[in-house]
């Protein structure tokens, strides 16, 4: 019997980080980086540094519903940067790494606006959420060489 899987897709700045934290998740199959939210084709990434694109670096997550909610990654994803910033992350500036929650089903969509509702009346970040909330589209990967780049290294995270 197959496993009944679900799709999430998320930005959060450079997708090298963002990915190894969802891919070390119990119960995410498969993570895989790569392009959306913009207007070009099968992007490159030189093409999406342009800021021309109008694409998100982003990942996107297979995750077995039976192991892991869409609320634990929705735990993950506002853990993973700083959902204040628009266009920008740490050092990374531009469109691309825009944070952003590209929703899959109505029921993702409804949980992705109460939890960023429910961060922003806490306070956590003492400033206004410029995550957007928007429909998925049609999803680019990157490069093989962007590929669980961080794992491949040998590196745990982006940081120093």
């Amino acid at each position: 019997m197959k496993k009944k899987l679900e799709v999430a897709t998320f930005a959060a700045g450079c997708f090298w980080g963002v990915e190894e934290r969802f891919r070390c998740l119990p119960g995410a199959v498969k993570t895989t980086v790569g392009y959306t939210g913009g207007n070009k084709e099968n992007p490159t990434y030189e093409q999406v540094c342009t800021h021309l694109t109008g694409h998100a670096e982003a990942v996107q997550i297979e995750f077995d519903p039976k192991k892991t909610s869409y609320g634990k990654l929705l735990d993950v994803f506002w853990s993973s940067h700083n959902p204040t910033t628009p266009n920008r992350q740490g050092w990374d500036i531009g469109t691309q790494y825009r944070s952003a929650i590209f929703f899959h089903s109505k029921a993702q969509e409804k949980a992705a606006r109460e939890s960023m509702s429910a961060l922003e009346k806490s306070g956590k970040w003492g400033g206004r959420i410029v995550t957007q909330i928007a429909p998925a589209e049609m999803f680019w990967p990157a490069e093989e060489y962007h590929q669980m780049y961080l794992f491949k290294k040998g590196q745990p995270s982006c940081h120093v």
